[in-house]
C-alpha cells in the first residue's frame, strides 16, 4: 500500500487533496509566527524549494492578501464617498468632539486610500483603479479642508484683553507741579502743568512666561492629524491657505481688541494730538503683546501643527504673521514721518523702545527678509523722528521770546516746562545717548572753567546737550529778568528760577547726569542773587540809619530835625518795601526762610542800634509816635510776611508786637 507523504520536506506523492493539505499546513505555520508580510513570503518561498507541492503557495497567498486589501480599500472608499462634501451631498461635519470614533474611522479610511495610491504608483493596475483612488483622495481632501477650516474657526480663543493686562505690569512716570498758570505765549509748549502735573504712562512690561491660548488646546492635536494627511496627499498648499487665512483674521481681531485700527498714513496724520496720543499708547502695548505673546504663540502652533515639514512651518508662520506686523509697522511709519512737535517726543521714544525691544524676537521667528527689513527701516525712522523732535525742543527753548512778566517774580512757565520735560527726558538717557551719538556740539562757548570744560569733553551725548540746553534757558531767563524795571525783583525772579532748576535736577536723575559741579555752581549763583537783592532792596533804606548829621552839632534843634527826618524816611521806605515785597513770591520754603533771615540779619541790627542811640531823644517830643513807629520786634514780625505772594499794607500806627 502506497504511503502519502505530508511533511513539508518530502518529495511528491499524494494527489490534489494532499497538496491542498500541505499548502494549508505551511500557511498556518507561517501565520502562527506573526511575522511581517514580507518575511512570510520569504519563508513560503523557502518551503517551496523543499517540496514542489508548495510551488504555487506564494502566488496563492499574494492573491488572498490582495483580495483582502482590495476589500479594505473598497470599504474605505465607500466611507469617504458617504461623507462626500461635493455639490448635493451631505455637508454635516464630522463629530470630532462628541464622537471621536467617527473621526478616527474617517482618518483611518484616508490613510488606507493614501496607502492605496502609494501602492498603485509602483504597480501596473488599470487606469480605472487609479482614477477611483485619486477621486477618493480628492473627495477626502475636500472634506478635510472644510473640517480644518471649521475646526480652526470654532476653536479660536478670543483675546481677553482685561485678563491679559491684569497679568502685565504697567510702568508709569509722572512729575507733579502745582500753582502755576500758563501765559498765552506758551502754546508752543502745549500744557506746562495745570494743577495736577504731567503724567506719562510708558506702557507695559511683559514677563517672559506670559502665554495665552490662541486655539482651544483640545483641538490642536486634531488639527495636526488633518494637516499631516493633507500634506501627505499633496494638498499642502490648500492646507496652508486655509490655516493662514483663518489665523490672519484671528490676529486682526486681536489687534482690534488691543485698540489698533487699520488706518492709512494720511488718516493718522490728520488725527488730533490728544486722540493720537491715546492711539500711540495703545500701539506701544499692542506691539509688545502682539510679538511677545500672540506671534510667539502662533509660532508654537505652526511648529506643532506642521511639524515634520520645515518648509510648511516657515511659510505658515510668515504668511500668518505678515499682515499683523505690517499693520503695526504702518502706524509707526505714519508717526515717524509725521509733523514733529515737542509733546510727541516721549511717545515716539516709547514706540522706538517698544519696537527695538521686540525686534530680536521678530528676527528669530520671521524668515521673510523683506518683513524684517521693513521693521528695521521703521525703527530707524522712529529714531530719526525722536532725535528731530528733541532738536525741535532745543530750538523752542532757545527761541522763546515771550515778553510777559510774572507779577510776583514767581517761577516762569518756561522754566517749569523745560525742567519737567528734562526730568522725563533723562529716563530715556540710554536711548537718547545712542540716537544722539555723533551729533555732539562744541560747548566751550558756554564759558566754563578748565575743569568743567574737561568734564564736558568726557560726557556722553545727552548730558552734553543738556548742558547747552540749560545754558540757553539761563540766558533766556536773564533776558526776561530785564523786563522788570526794579533791580530787586529781578534778583528775586532769578533766584526763584535757578533754585527751581537746581531742585528739579537734584530730585531726579538729571542731577546725576549734570554732575555735582554743575549743581554747586548754580547754588552759588542763587547766593549771589540773594546778596545782590539785599544790596539793591535794603541798602538804600539802611542809609537813613547812618549817623551823618546826628552827632557833633551844638544845634540840638537841627539834630532833632535830622533824626525825625531819618526815622520818617526809614518808616516810609520800610512800609513801601513791606507793601510791595509781601506780594512777591519765593516758592521754595527753605529759600524763603533763608532770605528772611538774611534780611533780618542786615536790617534789624542797624535799626536796633540806631533806635538805641537816638530813640530817647525823640520820646519826649511832640508826636513822637509819628517817628518811632516800630520797635525792632515789630520789624522782625513784619519781615515774616515777606515773599508770601500776598500783598499787605501796614494800616495804622499801632505796633504789631502789641496788637
Amino acid at each position: 500500500m502506497a504511503t502519502t507523504t505530508t511533511s513539508i520536506g518530502g518529495g511528491g506523492g499524494g494527489g490534489g487533496g494532499g497538496e491542498d493539505r500541505v499548502m494549508a499546513t505551511a500557511q498556518q505555520i507561517v501565520k502562527s509566527l506573526n511575522t511581517p508580510k514580507e518575511v512570510q513570503e520569504d519563508m513560503l518561498l523557502i518551503f517551496s524549494s523543499f517540496d514542489n507541492r508548495l510551488s504555487n503557495i506564494s502566488s496563492l497567498v499574494n492573491s488572498g492578501d490582495s483580495k483582502r486589501e482590495g476589500d479594505r480599500y473598497e470599504a474605505s472608499e465607500k466611507l469617504i464617498l458617504r461623507w462626500d462634501s461635493g455639490p448635493g451631498a451631505s455637508r454635516n461635519s464630522l463629530n470630532w468632539e462628541d464622537s471621536p470614533e467617527e473621526a478616527v474611522e474617517y482618518l483611518s479610511a484616508v490613510d488606507d486610500i493614501i496607502q492605496w495610491i502609494d501602492e498603485l504608483s509602483i504597480r501596473s493596475d488599470s487606469a480605472e483603479i487609479v482614477d477611483r483612488a485619486e477621486n477618493a483622495i480628492q473627495i477626502a481632501m475636500s472634506r478635510l479642508e472644510d473640517e480644518f477650516r471649521h475646526m480652526l474657526i470654532r476653536n479660536t480663543v478670543p483675546l481677553d484683553a482685561e485678563h491679559l493686562y491684569g497679568s502685565i505690569r504697567k510702568v508709569s512716570l509722572s512729575f507733579a507741579s502745582h500753582d502755576s498758570e500758563n501765559s498765552d505765549e506758551f502754546e508752543s509748549f502745549a500744557d506746562v502743568d495745570r494743577g495736577s502735573g504731567i503724567f506719562h504712562e510708558r506702557g507695559v512690561s511683559l514677563g517672559d512666561d506670559l502665554r495665552v491660548d490662541l486655539i482651544n488646546p483640545d483641538a490642536v492635536v486634531d488639527l495636526k492629524e488633518i494637516a499631516d494627511r493633507m500634506i501627505r496627499s499633496g494638498y499642502e498648499k490648500e492646507c496652508l491657505n486655509v490655516y493662514t487665512g483663518v489665523r490672519r483674521d484671528a490676529l486682526d481681531e486681536c489687534l482690534v481688541v488691543l485698540g489698533v485700527e487699520k488706518l492709512s498714513i494720511e488718516d493718522v496724520q490728520k488725527i488730533d494730538w490728544k486722540i493720537l496720543d491715546e492711539k500711540m499708547k495703545k500701539w506701544i502695548q499692542a506691539v509688545k503683546v502682539s510679538v511677545r505673546v500672540l506671534l510667539t504663540g502662533e509660532k508654537r502652533l505652526c511648529d506643532y501643527i506642521f511639524s515634520g515639514s520645515d518648509d510648511s512651518e516657515e511659510v505658515c508662520f510668515n504668511e500668518t504673521a505678515k499682515g499683523c506686523i505690517r499693520q503695526l509697522l504702518n502706524f509707526a511709519e505714519a508717526i515717524a514721518i509725521g509733523e514733529r512737535s515737542v509733546e510727541k517726543l516721549f511717545r515716539i521714544l516709547d514706540m522706538y523702545e517698544a519696537l527695538e525691544y521686540v525686534l530680536p524676537d521678530l528676527q528669530a521667528m520671521i524668515t521673510d527678509e523683506f518683513v524684517i527689513e521693513e521693521a528695521q527701516g521703521v525703527l530707524s525712522r522712529l529714531g530719526e523722528a525722536a532725535k528731530g523732535t528733541f532738536v525741535e525742543f532745543e530750538n523752542a527753548v532757545r527761541n522763546e521770546t515771550s515778553k510777559k512778566t510774572m507779577l510776583n517774580a514767581e517761577i516762569h512757565p518756561l522754566t517749569r516746562y523745560v525742567m519737567n520735560y528734562l526730568t522725563l527726558v533723562v529716563v530715556y538717557s540710554k536711548t537718547l545717548d545712542a540716537l544722539l551719538e555723533g551729533d555732539d556740539e562744541d560747548l566751550h562757548h558756554l564759558g566754563g572753567d578748565g575743569a568743567e570744560n574737561l568734564e564736558l569733553e568726557t560726557m556722553s551725548p545727552l548730558p552734553h546737550r543738556l548742558f547747552s540746553l540749560l545754558s540757553s534757558l539761563e540766558t533766556n531767563l536773564e533776558r526776561k529778568s530785564k523786563l522788570y524795571g526794579d533791580d530787586s525783583i529781578q534778583y528775586i525772579f532769578l533766584m526763584n528760577n535757578i533754585q527751581y532748576i537746581v531742585q528739579k535736577a537734584k530730585d531726579s536723575e538729571l542731577g546725576k547726569l549734570l554732575g555735582d559741579r554743575w549743581v554747586r555752581k548754580r547754588r552759588g549763583q542763587v547766593r549771589i542773587y540773594a546778596t545782590n537783592y539785599l544790596r539793591a532792596s535794603w541798602g538804600k533804606l539802611l542809609t537813613f540809619l547812618k549817623e551823618e548829621g546826628t552827632g557833633g552839632s551844638s544845634n540840638s534843634a537841627l539834630k532833632l530835625a535830622t533824626l525825625k527826618e531819618k526815622f520818617k524816611n526809614f518808616n516810609a521806605g520800610f512800609e513801601e518795601i513791606y507793601r510791595i515785597q509781601t506780594g512777591w513770591k519765593v516758592a521754595d520754603a527753605q529759600l524763603r526762610e533763608e532770605l528772611r533771615i538774611s534780611v533780618s540779619a542786615k536790617a534789624l541790627p542797624a535799626y536796633r542800634a540806631f533806635l538805641g542811640r537816638h530813640g530817647s531823644q525823640l520820646e519826649n517830643t511832640r508826636h513822637a509816635g509819628r517817628y518811632i513807629k516800630y520797635t525792632s520786634d515789630d520789624l522782625e514780625n513784619y519781615l515774616l510776611d515777606l515773599f508770601e505772594g500776598s500783598p499787605q499794607v501796614i494800616h495804622n500806627l499801632r505796633r504789631k508786637s502789641s496788637s
